[in-house]
């Protein structure tokens, strides 16, 4: 007879997103021998070792991250019978998010926030490098992540997705545009072509050790582009479209209130398209924020 508790559960899952039992044992409240033997007790009890030991941390399994969706889909539900029956509206909501940097996505988190609120919560919102946002998943960091796939990257990103048990789901597909301040001498025309691009700075966002031209963001082919610059976070990378008169390649959905009125689209003759979608876990059940969060998306694009 199995006799896990949700206690367990929680610790398990604590573990799993701060990958570290130390850190994992401040937030639970116990003390970092005590969390170590509970979760042996559990894995002992379950018959499967839900993390892998390493020198720089602990690292959830295969089985561990099937036995993590479940354990959540549990906590969740937990959360909701104390909401409704017990009067505990002080319970802390999660939810996490890691994705390209799009606008969408952020307009779309700061509704979840305002329809859920309470008087405690932990979201996170990551705009990452594409790599970080398969890992995040995959590791179960993030319910979401959000990315996009073109000619050539579909192939390469569809394989990883696989390999890590994920899944794709389009939001929408858009020609390429591209970002570039209105004071650029190219916002005067009506569509922009590579030539024109020739002369301005070219603005990317930097992928670490996975910085090819599968994981980028921008999906301009394997052109040389003589001034090139790559910035970490959106607010550089605006203020260097604005500063230098430089240019970067995106889906063109663009928002002003977030992102100033001083950048503009302008669609770019380019024989491709971007597909834009949301990647989960196969083996887990979204919650209520998830779902929640994929519906104000909606609201946000084309």
């Amino acid at each position: 007879m199995i006799y896990m508790t949700i206690q367990q559960l929680k610790y398990v899952v604590a573990v799993a997103e701060y990958g570290n039992v130390t850190a994992a044992s401040q937030k639970v409240y116990i003390s970092q021998p005590s969390l170590t033997v509970a979760i042996h007790e559990l894995e002992k009890e379950i018959g499967i070792s839900i993390f892998s030991r390493t020198n720089k941390g602990v690292v959830v399994t295969n089985e561990g991250r099937e036995f993590l969706g479940y354990a959540r889909q549990v906590l969740e539900q937990t959360s909701l019978l104390e909401e409704k029956y017990l009067g505990n509206k002080t319970k802390q909501k999660r939810f996490s998010v890691t994705c390209q940097h799009y606008s969408f996505a952020v307009n779309a988190f700061v509704d979840v926030i305002k329809k859920y609120g309470g008087s405690e919560y932990d979201y996170t919102l990551r705009e990452s490098q594409t790599s970080q946002i398969i890992d995040d998943v995959a590791k179960l960091n993030s319910e979401i992540g959000i990315l996009y796939l073109n000619k050539k990257n579909t192939e390469i990103i569809l394989k990883l997705l696989k390999k890590n048990d994920l899944v794709f789901k389009e939001l929408f597909t858009a020609e390429p545009h591209v970002f570039i301040s209105k004071n650029n001498p190219l916002a005067k025309k009506k569509t922009v072509c590579l030539e024109d691009l020739e002369a301005y700075p070219y603005l990317t966002y930097e992928q670490g050790e996975y910085n090819s031209f599968y994981f980028g963001e921008e999906p301009l082919p394997a052109i040389d582009h003589k001034l090139n610059i790559k910035v970490t976070d959106r607010a550089t990378l605006f203020n260097l479209l604005i500063g230098l008169n430089g240019y970067t390649v995106c889906s063109g959905v663009i928002d002003s209130k977030l992102n100033g009125s001083s950048i503009i689209s302008r669609p770019l003759e380019l024989d491709d398209y971007m597909k834009v979608g949301v990647v989960t876990h196969k083996n887990v059940v979204l919650s209520q924020y998830a779902l929640s969060y994929l519906e104000a998306i909606k609201t946000y694009i084309p």
